[in-house]
């Protein structure tokens, strides 16, 4: 199998593949629909309310098969996920407008590296300036322009200061909010609760308070203590404990595509270096 886009060692597989990263995924959805036209399309043409485990492991799954999957596997979610997105058009909304998916791509590459170096660990700056060219790949995958990801981490912070002062919560993204975070399943209200926590805490003030997030010194200190703790105790787990949510996602997808070439080929056993 190939070793994909990217080497084990780079810059973006050693941050992607800490599920620590995780805790910013809220933040990562309220940023993008922060956007009124990223909330437009999400409101009409998601289901966060009936499946939100669903809609993270999509996500997850086009995030880690093109970080970490084969060249064949990154292309082929890649499509997948470029054809879904043809029929999220409407009024005032186009899930292929470059600058739309600059933005999706923005938040969550600020989302994962922010919430690394808060829970895992300070970055040197060759790997946050290698990790930022490689992040790039999450919004030229689906078709973004190159040129349009900004050149240097320099222009990128202006790109996102200007980006985030011209933000405006609508009701629907706080209704986005809300189902993400009171799930109709009584089960994943207690990890929706710590993820309602880590995203006001993350988000800026302006835009948290447009959601109607409470916040305060209290629990200022009280994120602060989390990721010091986290930051003691996450290079003390196992690495297969660590790494969990990125290598049950690339084992769904390899068994799927497994599942679907034996169909293909009449039943016929595929060598193990086939799959992808």
């Amino acid at each position: 199998m190939d070793s994909g886009l990217f080497h084990d060692s780079g810059a973006i597989r050693r941050i992607a593949r800490e599920g620590a990263v995780l805790g910013g995924a809220g933040y990562a959805v309220l940023m993008q629909v922060a956007h009124p036209a990223v909330a437009r399309g999400v409101h009409r043409h998601s289901d966060f309310a009936r499946r939100p485990l669903g809609r993270l492991r999509g996500t997850l799954g086009y995030v880690y098969a093109v970080i970490f999957g084969t060249r064949e596997e990154a292309g082929r979610v890649s499509r997948r996920v470029r054809a879904a997105h043809r029929h999220v058009v409407g009024d005032g909304y186009d899930a292929g407008d470059p600058e739309l998916q600059l933005w999706v791509a923005a938040t969550l590459y600020h989302a994962a590296v922010t919430v690394y170096q808060r829970a895992v660990g300070p970055l040197e700056p060759a790997d946050l300036d290698e990790a930022y060219r490689q992040y790039a790949v999450l919004g030229t995958s689906l078709g973004l322009p190159q040129e349009l990801w900004p050149a240097t981490r320099a222009d990128f912070a202006a790109y996102w200061e200007a980006e985030v002062a011209a933000l405006r919560v609508g009701d629907e993204a706080r209704g986005i909010a809300e189902q993400l975070f009171r799930p109709r399943q009584v089960a994943l209200r207690p990890a929706t609760a710590l993820q309602r926590f880590l995203t006001a805490g993350l988000l800026p003030p302006k835009v948290r308070a447009q959601y109607g997030l409470a916040w305060g010194p209290v629990r200022e200190l009280a994120l602060r203590a989390l990721f010091a703790a986290l930051r003691l105790a996450w290079p003390l787990l196992p690495a297969a404990l660590r790494e969990f949510p990125m290598r049950r996602s690339l084992r769904l997808l390899r068994d799927r595509s497994w599942l679907r070439r034996r169909r293909h080929d009449g039943g016929r056993r595929v060598a193990v270096g086939a799959r992808g």
